[in-house]
């Protein structure tokens, strides 16, 4: 039976580093008020004169192929997800497959903000399963730091979210060890979906963007942080235990936890409520901030080039963000 597994990872963030004390000196905040709420001590913002959302990944891609050791043209597909592409439309997978040479193949874009990469992993593995494709390419990259408003109105927001893009390979194996993505879970509620959003510019008004938007708070990222952090500590937990439950283990098996980083304190109550281990979580939020759809693949990149997924782990990758949606995935490696 043909399974699919996570054959290579990588990741690529941008050199510019913003701490909290450049912050600091642009809106009313402290870096004891950003570390105390979020965790963050610093992240990093794209070079406007070097970085793009599709040649970030690409970088993340190329390592996350090498990593693999196949060559680039054995890419049969790509699974691209962002909420911050380069253009309106085309989505950014198109852009990415320019920027790899990998002519005529499939790309798709996907929109799940914090969820995404989970979503995309599910895609690209029942692709695989079906013996539709064999090496998918599956992205998250984002920049946000391009639409955040650096001013105490924009403050709540400005101070979590970065650039940055992951990348991993997931190929199809025949392999009978118990190994490659075991399930992947999806969830979403749409109900909340003003409480974590983008109003503007959208398609449903008369006029698509006007000055009044660009003058007002419609354009900028709105969050219910009280909401978002009460809904994410249920459904993390909740969508962990569907993942294990579905393959018969329990969360003592679990070698290694990595949450979407959108935040420190969401990351330790869940820790705390599965009662794992400090060696059990990854977090990285702290030098990175929320990067969006690329959290998880820069999270499962370092993770790997430091040790702490070694062949055998039983990796758990969880998310919730923007919809609401919410996502985990068990990965044997």
């Amino acid at each position: 039976m043909t399974k699919a597994k996570v054959a290579g990872i990588g990741h690529y963030v941008p050199e510019r580093v913003i701490t909290n004390q450049d912050l600091e000196s642009v809106m009313d905040t402290s870096d004891a008020w950003i570390k105390e709420r979020t965790g963050i001590s610093e992240r990093r913002y794209f070079n406007p004169e070097k970085d793009t959302v599709a040649n970030m990944a690409a970088r993340a891609a190329r390592a996350a192929i090498e990593q693999a050791g196949i060559g680039i043209e054995e890419i049969d597909f790509i699974v691209f997800a962002t909420i911050t592409p380069d253009y309106f439309f085309p989505g950014s997978g198109v852009l990415l497959q320019r920027e790899l040479g990998l002519d005529g193949i499939g790309a798709l874009d996907i929109r799940n903000a914090c969820s995404g990469f989970i979503y995309a992993l599910s895609i690209a593995e029942q692709y695989v399963k079906t013996g539709t494709y064999r090496n998918i390419l599956v992205v998250g990259a984002e920049i946000q730091s391009s639409a955040l408003e650096m001013n105490d109105r924009g403050r709540s927001v400005s101070v979590i979210f970065a650039d940055g893009a992951g990348a991993v390979v997931v190929q199809a194996t025949e392999d009978s060890a118990p190994q490659g993505i075991l399930s992947t879970h999806l969830h979403a509620d749409g109900r909340f979906a003003e409480e974590l959003y983008v109003k503007d510019p959208g398609s449903s008004r008369k006029n698509r963007l006007t000055k009044e938007m660009i003058d007002g708070t419609g354009i900028r990222a709105y969050m219910n942080g009280n909401l978002v952090f009460k809904h994410a500590i249920v459904r993390f937990q909740e969508v962990i235990h569907e993942a294990l439950n579905a393959n018969s283990l329990k969360v003592s098996d679990i070698d290694l936890l990595i949450p979407h980083q959108a935040n420190l304190r969401i990351s330790q109550m869940v820790q705390k409520q599965l009662g794992l281990g400090n060696e059990q979580v990854f977090n990285n939020i702290m030098k990175y901030g929320n990067t969006t759809g690329a959290s998880i693949p820069i999270a499962m990149s370092e993770a790997w080039l430091e040790k702490k997924i070694k062949p055998g782990d039983l990796l758990c990758i969880a998310a919730f963000g923007s919809g609401f949606t919410w996502a985990s995935s068990l990965i044997k490696f």
